[in-house]
């Protein structure tokens, strides 16, 4: 399908999968845009509050066992209260949320307003695949399936890999509008920062602007029933000059497909691994 035909038209959009999760892996993904690397940095600065609020407990916990234990201290004290310690146990913990609740505020304004849109995706959930719809670029429209492992190409992750991958420009402002046809989905990729549900009836936005080209991928988030593990997303960002190109080609091959001629809403059984099919 398309992603084929770009293979043939467009050799150099074999691009590096940076968004693509690692076995073992632990931390995030590496950031494409400003909106996770300003998420990356809240929570590496979480993660410090976590560690000292962690270490100041097991320091304080071995300082008692050693310090009040039986032997070393038959006659414990009969002591109640204490005003210092019972001052400082409330305020010390109010200060850290106020610490933490600042960049939280501003992270959640940067993340939510947003900017100037250059151009608009949306993106429609559908049991179980993605509708995507270009406004600002003739308004069409096309569905993004799982590729079936037996028909994967090398170096093209299983469950991960989709028949006609998002294309977006790179160093561009992006408006994402997100809705659902049928039940409550979620599209996430994390690389981008960018996660959001999609409800029937309803809009949701979020923004992103990637600072490098590559290929990032994503899951749906939100359990939307039987095909919930086989909806992938994947992203082709490249740069402004091809992904023009892409356009021109995507409304030719696009034009005629919606309406009428719109996937199934069930996966095929070539979609759905054979373990899945034989527990049905």
């Amino acid at each position: 399908m398309l992603l084929l035909a770009l293979g043939g038209a467009f050799p150099s959009f074999t691009l590096a999968a940076e968004g693509e999760p690692e076995p073992w892996q632990v931390w995030h993904q590496t950031p494409a845009t400003s909106v996770m690397e300003r998420i990356d940095a809240f929570h590496l600065f979480l993660f410090w509050i976590m560690v000292g609020i962690c270490t100041l407990v097991v320091a304080l916990m071995a300082y008692v066992l050693f310090r009040y234990n039986a032997k070393r201290n038959p006659r414990p004290s009969r002591t109640t209260h204490n005003t210092v310690v019972e001052v400082v146990w409330t305020i010390v913990p109010v200060l850290i949320l106020v610490a933490i609740a600042i960049p939280s505020f501003k992270l959640l304004y940067y993340s939510e307003v947003v900017p100037d849109a250059e151009m608009t995706l949306k993106v429609v959930g559908r049991q179980w695949y993605w509708e995507y719809q270009y406004p600002d670029h003739g308004n069409f429209t096309f569905a993004s399936l799982l590729v079936p492992e037996e028909e994967l190409q090398p170096g093209q992750p299983r469950l991960l890999t989709v028949d006609n991958p998002v294309v977006l420009p790179v160093d561009t402002v992006i408006r994402f509008q997100f809705t659902a046809g049928d039940v409550q989905h979620a599209w996430s990729l994390p690389a981008s920062g960018v996660k959001r549900d999609a409800y029937p009836g309803r809009l949701n936005e979020s923004w992103a602007r990637f600072d490098r080209e590559g290929v990032f991928y994503g899951q749906c988030s939100e359990l939307c029933g039987t095909g919930h593990g086989y909806m992938p997303i994947t992203v082709q960002v490249v740069s402004k000059a091809r992904f023009a190109e892409w356009v021109e080609q995507a409304r030719a091959e696009f034009a005629s497909a919606f309406p009428p001629e719109q996937p199934s809403l069930q996966l095929t059984t070539s979609q759905v691994p054979e373990i899945e099919r034989a527990d049905q």
